[in-house]
C-alpha cells in the first residue's frame, strides 16, 4: 500500500513538473493553486508567443546576414553587422527565457515538494510570499546580471562572430555591400594559409611574448632594486627621492610617451642633438632611436622602464615595510652580507608577496596600447607593412588597432582578439582562482 502510495506521488510530481513545461505557470495554476504567480508568468510566455514571428525573422536575418540589393539606396539595403547585433542580443534573451522557464519549473516542484510534506496547500500562502524569501536573490541579481549579458557577453560574443564572416574592406563593408559567413577561413588564412599573413603573426606575436616579459620583468627588478636601495639608506631626505621616482608614474602614460617620442626623434630630437653637442655623435651623425627596427623595441622598453619603475618601487616598499626586523637581525648575526641578505631573505618574501601582481602586469603589458602606439606608433615599416600594416615593434593589439581603422579589415581584427582572448582568458582566469579571496569565498 505504501509503496502505491509513493508512485502516486511521483506521477503527481511528475504532472507538475510537464505542466510546469508545457507551458510557464501552468503548474502553479492547475496544481499549486497559485493563479496570481501562474497568470504572471503565463503572461510572460504570452509576450514571447507574440514576438516569435519577430525573433524568427532575426534569427533568419543572422543566418543570412541580408541579400545584397544594388537597385536600392544604400540607406534601404541590408546592413548586416546590425542584422548580426540583432541576432546576437536575441539570442541572449531566449537565453534568458529559457532561463526563466527552467527557475519557474524547478519553483513549482520545489513548491510541490514543500506541500506534500507539510501538508499546507499553496493557495493558503501569500502568493508573493516566495518572492519575498527564497526568490528574493534571484530578482535583486537580475539588474546586474542583465546588464552583464547585454553589455559584457553580447559585445565579446559579436567580436567573435566577426571572425567567421569575411567584414573587411573594400567588397564586404555594409551597407553597400553584404556581409557573409566564411566559416573558419580567416583562421587558416591567419594560421598558414597565407604566408604573408602568418608571417606577419609569428612575428607580432613573438615580439608581443618579449615585450610583456621584457617590460615586466624590466620594471619589477628595477623597482624592487631602488626601493631595496631607499629603504637600507640612511640618508635622511629619503623621502625626497621616493618623490622624485614617482613623478614619472604620475605623469599621464600619453603625454610621457609623446614627449619621448620628440625627444628621440632621429633629425631633430633633443637627444641626439645632445649628443652631437656634448661631442658623443659627428655633426649630422645620429642614433636611429626609433628609425631601426631592433633599436626601436630597446627603445621601448628602456621608456617603460622609466615609467614603469615607480609602480614597482611603490609597490615593493610597501612589502619591506612588513617583514619582520628580527629576520635581518638574525641573519647579520650568522654573517651574512647585503648580497647574501637580500637574495636569501628579501627578494623571496617579496616575490612571494607580489607574484599574482607580476602576472596580472604581464597581462597588462601584453595589452599595453599606449606604451607602443603613442612611442613608436608601431614604426618602423618593414616587408609586409604595406600588406598587414603590422610595423616593426606594433604588438598584437597596436595591430588591431590598424586593421580596424586604418585597413578597415575587421575579420582578421577579430581573429586576432579571439587568439589574445583565448590566451589570456584562462591565464588571467587561473590566477585568479589562486588568490586568497577566491578560495576563502569558495569555501
Amino acid at each position: 500500500m505504501q509503496q502505491m502510495t509513493e508512485k502516486g506521488k511521483d506521477k503527481d510530481r511528475l504532472s507538475v513538473l510537464i505542466a510546469s513545461l508545457a507551458f510557464m505557470g501552468l503548474g502553479h495554476i492547475i496544481f499549486l493553486k497559485q493563479y496570481l504567480k501562474g497568470v504572471l508568468l503565463a503572461l510572460i510566455e504570452v509576450v514571447m508567443i507574440v514576438l516569435s514571428p519577430r525573433l524568427v525573422t532575426v534569427l533568419y536575418h543572422l543566418i543570412t546576414l541580408g541579400d545584397p540589393k544594388p537597385q536600392l539606396p544604400i540607406r534601404q539595403r541590408d546592413n548586416s553587422v546590425f542584422m548580426l547585433i540583432d541576432g546576437v542580443m536575441v539570442l541572449a534573451v531566449i537565453g534568458i527565457y529559457a532561463a526563466m522557464y527552467a527557475i519557474t519549473a524547478r519553483s513549482a516542484l520545489r513548491t510541490w515538494d514543500e506541500y506534500k510534506v507539510t501538508g499546507r496547500m499553496p493557495k493558503s500562502r501569500n502568493p508573493f510570499g516566495e518572492l519575498l524569501n527564497r526568490a528574493f536573490p534571484i530578482f535583486g541579481l537580475a539588474p546586474a546580471v542583465l546588464m552583464i549579458v547585454f553589455f559584457v557577453i553580447v559585445p565579446l560574443v559579436f567580436s567573435v562572430l566577426v571572425a567567421f564572416t569575411n567584414y573587411s574592406t573594400p567588397d564586404h563593408i555594409p551597407p553597400n555591400n553584404t556581409v557573409d559567413w566564411v566559416g573558419a577561413r580567416n583562421f587558416a588564412a591567419m594560421f598558414g594559409g597565407e604566408k604573408t599573413w602568418t608571417g606577419a603573426l609569428g612575428r607580432v606575436a613573438a615580439w608581443t611574448l618579449a615585450w610583456g616579459a621584457l617590460a615586466t620583468f624590466t620594471c619589477y627588478f628595477g623597482g624592487t632594486i631602488l626601493a631595496v636601495v631607499l629603504h637600507e639608506s640612511k640618508i635622511k631626505i629619503i623621502p625626497f627621492f621616493r618623490t622624485v621616482f614617482i613623478l614619472p608614474y604620475a605623469v599621464p602614460a600619453v603625454v610621457s610617451m609623446l614627449v619621448w617620442q620628440n625627444l628621440l626623434n632621429g633629425s631633430f630630437g633633443t637627444v641626439n642633438q645632445t649628443l652631437i653637442a656634448l661631442g658623443f655623435l659627428k655633426p649630422g651623425a645620429v642614433i636611429p632611436w626609433l628609425s631601426d627596427q631592433w633599436m626601436a623595441k630597446f627603445t621601448c622598453v628602456l621608456v617603460n622602464f622609466w615609467a614603469g619603475v615607480p609602480y614597482f618601487m611603490l609597490l615593493v616598499t610597501g612589502t619591506l615595510t612588513a617583514i619582520p626586523k628580527d629576520i635581518y637581525e638574525a641573519s647579520s648575526i650568522d654573517g651574512a652580507n647585503k648580497f647574501q641578505t637580500f637574495t636569501r631573505i628579501t627578494l623571496p618574501l617579496v616575490l612571494y608577496q607580489t607574484m599574482p601582481l607580476i602576472i596580472m602586469s604581464f597581462t597588462f603589458n601584453i595589452n599595453n596600447f599606449g606604451a607602443i602606439f603613442f612611442l613608436t606608433g608601431g614604426q618602423p615599416i618593414v616587408a609586409d607593412t604595406t600588406t598587414t600594416s603590422a610595423a616593426g615593434t606594433d604588438i598584437l593589439v597596436t595591430w588591431i588597432y590598424k586593421l580596424t581603422v586604418t585597413l578597415m579589415d575587421y575579420k582578421y581584427a577579430s581573429v586576432l582578439a579571439v587568439m589574445i582572448f583565448a590566451v589570456l582568458a584562462p591565464f588571467a582566469i587561473f590566477n585568479f582562482r589562486r588568490t586568497k579571496s577566491f578560495r576563502e569565498g569558495r569555501i
